[in-house]
C-alpha cells in the first residue's frame, strides 16, 4: 500500500476532501519522523515501536569487485510489531495459506480459486 491509497482510503471512508486526507497523512508521518529525531523512539499502542538504533562500522565486500570496503557506523531505524499487529498479521497469513493450500491441492492457483469462487455464488 503507498501513501497515495492511504489518502484514498480516508477520503472513501471518512468522507473527506482529498487535500485534508492528504495533510492528515503527510502530518502523521513528520510527526513520527520528529519523533526519532527528537526522542529516538516513537511506542504506538498496538501498533508498534520505531527505535533508532546504531549500527557499528563494519568491514564489507564489493559484490561486483570482491574488494573489502569499510562501512562507516551509522543510525537505522528499526520496527518491532505489537501484539495486536503480529496476531492480526500471523492471522490473516493463516487463511492465506490455507487458501494457497486448497488451491494447490485441487490443481488451481490462487488466482483462479477467486476466479472461480466468484463465479460459483
Amino acid at each position: 500500500m503507498t501513501k497515495k491509497e492511504i489518502v484514498l482510503t480516508m477520503v472513501n471512508e471518512l468522507e473527506l476532501p482529498h487535500s485534508t486526507a492528504k495533510d492528515v497523512v503527510q502530518m502523521m508521518f513528520d510527526a513520527i519522523i520528529d519523533s526519532l529525531v527528537d526522542e529516538g523512539r516513537i511506542e504506538l499502542r498496538n501498533f508498534g515501536v520505531f527505535e533508532v538504533k546504531r549500527r557499528a562500522a563494519r568491514k564489507a565486500r564489493n559484490p561486483k569487485t570482491g574488494d573489502r570496503v569499510s562501512v562507516p557506523e551509522k543510525l537505522v531505524v528499526t520496527f518491532k510489531p505489537g501484539k495486536e499487529m503480529d496476531q492480526r498479521v500471523n492471522s490473516g497469513r493463516a487463511k492465506a495459506t490455507a487458501a494457497q493450500s486448497t488451491a494447490r491441492t485441487s490443481g488451481m492457483t490462487p488466482d483462479s480459486t477467486l476466479v472461480a469462487r466468484s463465479h460459483s455464488g
